[in-house]
């Protein structure tokens, strides 16, 4: 009886130990498994901003040395050429009149005092006749007075009709110039007048003369046409045009950089190669509440007449002095997902680590490195989009 309890005792014992065996291997599995899940953790973890490239890949990008780049510190605007409105004229009549006849064109370079239309003016003819009436009024004053004298000098007038003579004489005189004064206000000079005077014949055309040396830029001038002071539109406008304005209207956040007196470089579609240097002029007191800008005015040398009013323009204003900082070509700088700019940097050109970058000024193809990269470190130049796309592909099964 003891010893058939044997087989069973021992029987119990090898069971017992092959339980123990396959609780303690799975265990150690368990544990291997875990520790090999942690280390594929830490190994993709480690590896989320790298990027490994083969020798045919690393073909397909350009590497290079990170360089200091001079940025130039200045805000760009858009807006449209207009006339220099300080050396622009609405060129009216200062009398009403109808017009007789008109010189100029559109387009046409006048000189100052040159005549760009006549009228057949009322005021002018009431003038010219009270001219000739006061000058016929002096020219009898005058012979009255000379013949006073004669009998004053032989006690044939008496004192008092002396004195009378000659301030008749002296009242006419004054009326005569001061119809003269009246006459020369329409733009009759002396010689004119004189001729007046002595032909008793009246001129009725009123000459119109530009005021300013410049150009016509608008013409609503017609034989016949009734003209009267102040009335729109004027029959001619003459501006010079060495110099024109350029309006842009700035950002609100941006008016606070701009002053009279920064250089400005102007560019027009119809002439892409070629800048106009000018420079501000008139920064707006008021802020548009519709818009929320600014405007800034831009005095723009023309001296060979290029511009017209009315282009479509943008300019860069300087706003300080130039920045030196490191800088990569626009190919280099990617933007990823979460809206955060980064470029690829390598020790090897081979193994490839993504740094994320702050950006600054734009410029001449390059992106301010603001912060996130060193001058002197080897980067990707071109092509870092494949680099960024490679990296956020999904796994392949």
């Amino acid at each position: 009886m003891q010893f058939g309890k044997v087989p069973v005792i021992i029987g119990s014992v090898v069971v017992a130990g092959v339980i123990g065996a396959i609780y303690f291997s799975g265990h150690n599995a368990n544990a291997d498994g875990k520790l090999a899940t942690e280390a594929n953790a830490g190994a993709d973890k480690k590896n989320d901003n790298a990027v490994d490239l083969n020798e045919k890949q690393v073909k397909s990008i350009e590497i290079g040395p990170v360089a200091n780049h001079l940025f130039s510190q200045q805000r760009t605007a858009v807006g449209s050429i207009d006339f220099n409105e300080n050396l622009a004229v609405q060129v009216s009549s200062p009398y009403q009149g109808k017009i007789i006849k008109a010189y100029a064109e559109i387009g046409d370079e006048v000189k100052k005092g040159q005549t760009l239309y006549t009228i057949d003016s009322p005021d002018l003819v009431q003038a010219e006749s009270t001219l000739i009436a006061a000058a016929g009024v002096a020219k009898l004053n005058a012979a009255t007075l000379a013949r006073a004298k004669d009998l004053y000098a032989t006690q044939g007038l008496a004192q008092k009709d002396m004195e009378q003579a000659v301030s008749d004489q002296q009242t006419a005189e004054a009326a005569l110039r001061a119809a003269r004064d009246a006459v020369r206000i329409f733009g009759k000079s002396d010689a004119e007048i004189d001729g007046i005077v002595s032909s008793h014949k009246i001129d009725p055309a009123l000459v119109i003369a530009s005021p300013i040396t410049g150009r016509v830029t608008a013409r609503a001038a017609q034989p016949g046409l009734l003209v009267q002071p102040g009335s729109a539109p004027a029959p001619y406008a003459v501006a010079e045009l060495s110099t024109l304005w350029m309006n842009a209207n700035v950002t609100e956040s941006d008016s606070p950089m701009f002053h009279p007196g920064q250089e400005t470089h102007v560019k027009v579609t119809a002439y892409p190669d070629h800048d106009f240097v000018g420079k501000v002029t008139v920064v707006g007191a008021t802020v548009d509440p519709s818009t929320h800008t600014v405007l800034v005015r831009s005095e723009v040398n023309d001296p060979k007449h290029e511009l017209r009013p009315g282009m479509f323009a943008t300019y860069v204003i300087h706003t300080g002095e130039p920045i030196t900082a490191p800088a990569m070509p626009l190919d280099g700088v990617t933007r990823e997902g979460d809206g955060t700019m980064s470029v690829w940097v390598t020790t090897d050109k081979r193994h490839f680590t993504r740094k994320t970058v702050t950006l600054g000024i734009q410029q001449d193809g390059f992106d301010q490195i603001a912060s996130g990269l060193n001058a002197g470190e080897m980067a990707v130049t071109k092509g870092a989009v494949l680099l960024s796309n490679m990296l956020n592909a999904p796994p392949q099964d």
